[in-house]
């Protein structure tokens, strides 16, 4: 139970029961986002407006009771769940930018052994599961998803050049998915074990921003003197020199808690920014 920033405890409660509507889940496997740890250090007043609570909201796991008026599952379904659900009727939503709804309506409680979804979370954001893919993988979806989104709404297309700023596991993901359309990936990020173990995993060319006294330079000269065709800043810092690396006629997507603090998140999708020059 989250009582607050740097207070979660051990706690017993009883097994939720479903309501009308209702799904109850078994965690099968529950991940810790960047989110989870910056809520456990400052607290967070969009996911989690009231304390004490339960806390954790990245999961997969199997369907133990159903509540009435639910056809689509039934007890053992293995699935996913998203840890929010818009609300399908605000102006964001109506203009298909789910992401930016201004009724999201989040769950947490990925961190307990069991967990009750709300009915508009098992309406929209519930996918059920193959036999073959391990709890652990599925609940990767959520910022799998986020990634996606923001290589979609930067348009990004073979033969161009990605410049992500930030290897983080949202950073290397977002470069993952960009090499996986064909693009060429520069990553920029800083020296360290991270950097150092990434840098072997073949899907990127690689810039130490902390050995390069001018970073924006040094993607340039990465590029032939180009710049890159999209730029992503995946640091969660406001000043990453994502803008200036990118060419005219190019994007620059925004993809970071930074973000996301300016915007509601999605069920699926951290708010984005996209910028085209």
């Amino acid at each position: 139970m989250f009582h607050g920033p740097g207070d979660l405890r051990r706690e017993d409660l009883p097994v939720p029961a479903p309501a009308q509507g209702e799904l109850v889940m078994r965690i099968d496997a529950a991940l810790t986002c960047g989110t989870d740890v910056k809520t456990l250090r400052r607290g967070h007043p969009v996911m989690i407006p009231k304390v004490p609570t339960v806390f954790g909201h990245e999961f997969a796991g199997t369907v133990t009771a159903v509540g009435t008026g639910v056809a689509e599952f039934r007890e053992g379904d293995r699935v996913v769940a998203a840890n929010s659900a818009p609300c399908a009727r605000c102006p964001s939503c109506r203009a298909g930018r789910p992401n930016l709804c201004e009724d999201l309506l989040f769950v947490n409680g990925a961190y307990g052994e069991f967990i009750a979804l709300p009915p508009r979370l098992v309406e929209r954001n519930v996918v059920p599961l193959a036999p073959s893919l391990p709890a652990e993988r599925a609940a990767f979806a959520e910022p799998l998803a986020c990634a996606l989104l923001a290589i979609e709404r930067a348009r990004v297309e073979a033969g161009q050049t990605v410049v992500v700023f930030g290897h983080g596991p949202l950073g290397c993901l977002l470069g993952m998915l960009a090499a996986s359309r064909k693009a060429r990936v520069v990553m920029v990020g800083k020296a360290g074990w991270r950097f150092d173990r990434l840098k072997h995993l073949g899907f990127a060319q690689w810039l130490d921003a902390s050995g390069a006294g001018d970073v924006v330079g040094a993607v340039r000269d990465a590029t032939g003197g180009r710049g890159a065709e999209v730029t992503v800043d995946a640091t969660g810092r406001p000043r990453c020199g994502s803008k200036r690396s990118t060419r005219s006629a190019a994007a620059a997507a925004c993809c970071s808690s930074a973000a996301a603090r300016r915007a509601p998140r999605s069920a699926w999708t951290r708010g984005e920014r996209t910028t085209r020059s």
